[in-house]
């Protein structure tokens, strides 16, 4: 299976999930205490975890991601507008809620993201060399 088919089934598995937790899970299903913290921030995690997957299916003439210098700056631009996404949510017009707990979970994720598509792409250069 190619990088570009496994990013298109990462991404549509990980959309999904979101859906899931924001349209089921948090509005009908009680969340005992202790993990409405996480089940706030799984969007912001699971949707940064998937920037590197959605630019290499999604974004292919703009993100190449040839290269781990390109990954990562595709990484670092991706986390760059969810920080600006969440900053903007601080102006009381969007009617939005600013958390830095999305921030800090929405780093981790990029930065997970960033180290699962990079094993995936320099295994699948490998394997096509």
């Amino acid at each position: 299976m190619g990088i570009k088919n496994i990013s298109k089934w990462v991404v549509i598995g990980g959309t999904l999930v979101i859906w899931v937790i924001k349209f089921l899970v948090r509005p009908f299903i009680h969340v005992p205490l202790l993990l409405k913290p996480f089940v706030g921030v799984a969007p912001n995690f699971i949707g940064s975890f998937l920037l590197p997957f959605g630019a290499c299916w999604l974004f292919q003439r703009i993100f190449r991601l040839r290269t781990l210098d390109e990954l990562w700056a595709t990484c670092w631009f991706g986390l760059m507008l969810v920080v600006v996404n969440e900053y903007l949510q601080l102006i009381p017009f969007f009617g939005r809620t600013f958390d830095y707990l999305d921030i800090a979970f929405s780093v981790i994720g990029t930065g997970l993201g960033y180290l699962v598509f990079s094993r995936i792409m320099i295994r699948s250069t490998i394997t096509a060399n």
